[in-house]
């Protein structure tokens, strides 16, 4: 499935953030990068020291010279933008972009990124099916080159891989609710030779707060058992030398 899907830079101008777009290729198991007229010379050592362990997606990258030809490839072709558009373009969200993805997996998708300073021009706009737009602050919408790739990859990882994000819950075998009980009674019993019980008309109130607290724990036995340790221990007497 992940080889369904292509990314395309148009125009990046700095090195660093190829680089870290090729890593958050790898980190989610992507690995078609392209890149439409880079700024700086390619290959481009910048984008070699960022890419970190991703170097191999830097080598097999594809460098065109228009977006017209990056874009072939795919299917259908999602155009990111921090902003809105005045073009005759559907703008969808992330929910939309998921449902599209998932209901045409046969199809070669894209994903088309603009330069760092003034994003994709409406010309590369017209190369594609959908512009995206990814929420952020209203104060603030502009998001980093490599970041706003790595939220699309993030998505479409979370999208298809749903059983690595749910939680797995180790099984322990929790303490019976008679030994539970049976420290509790202990407690009790301590507690009153304490008189913490003050003043009596409260006791009843006090004990059932008590057993409200204990008895919604889960507790294991080895658990339980340093409990009623921690509780023995401060009921022992203490004797001076």
């Amino acid at each position: 499935m992940k080889n369904k899907f292509g990314f395309v830079l148009v125009n990046p101008q700095i090195g660093e953030n190829i680089g870290a777009s090729a890593r958050s290729l790898k980190n989610f198991g992507f690995s078609k990068l392209s890149i439409v007229s880079p700024r700086e010379d390619w290959p481009n050592e910048k984008a070699k020291a960022t890419s970190v362990g991703a170097y191999d997606i830097i080598k097999k990258t594809k460098i065109y010279n228009n977006t017209q030809d990056s874009i072939k490839e795919f299917d259908i072709v999602f155009a990111l933008s921090a902003r809105k558009r005045d073009i005759n373009k559907r703008h969808i969200s992330i929910f939309k972009f998921l449902e599209i993805i998932k209901s045409n997996k046969k199809l070669n998708f894209g994903f088309m990124f603009g330069p760092e300073s003034s994003g994709l021009s409406n010309e590369d706009l017209s190369y594609s099916n959908y512009i995206l737009q990814i929420p952020t602050s209203k104060k603030f919408k502009s998001i980093n080159l490599s970041h706003s790739l790595t939220i699309i990859c993030y998505e479409i990882f979370k999208h298809f891989q749903i059983s690595k994000f749910k939680k797995k819950i180790k099984n322990i075998k929790i303490a019976p609710k008679k030994n539970i009980s049976s420290v509790l009674n202990h407690l009790k019993k301590l507690l009153d030779k304490k008189n913490f019980f003050t003043p009596r008309e409260k006791r009843h109130s006090m004990m059932l707060n008590i057993d409200n607290l204990i008895y919604r724990l889960e507790p294991s036995d080895k658990e339980l058992r340093v409990l009623a340790s921690i509780i023995s221990s401060l009921g022992k007497k203490k004797f001076k030398a």
